[in-house]
């Protein structure tokens, strides 16, 4: 379901909103596009920057893990 809304943007907003239009988008669909765009970036960013919160908690524990590891392997 759409609803409609009114936004009030600056004209160089809205000359880049028309540079980045598809042949034959309307701007409420290229700001619509953007939008979803901008929005899925910010999620992986924030998963990734989690991810990596995650990892750097564990990192001495892993790096522990992985020198006892190695130190098995025979030299060659």
């Amino acid at each position: 379901m759409k609803l409609k809304t009114s936004v009030t943007l600056s004209e160089d907003i809205l000359k880049v909103i028309k540079r980045a239009s598809h042949k034959g988008e309307s701007r409420s669909e290229t700001i619509e596009r953007l939008l979803r765009e901008s929005l899925a970036a910010r999620a992986r960013r924030l998963a990734d920057e989690r991810d990596l919160q995650i990892i750097n908690r564990h990192a001495d524990r892993l790096n522990a893990e992985a020198e006892d590891v190695l130190d098995y392997q025979a030299d060659l």
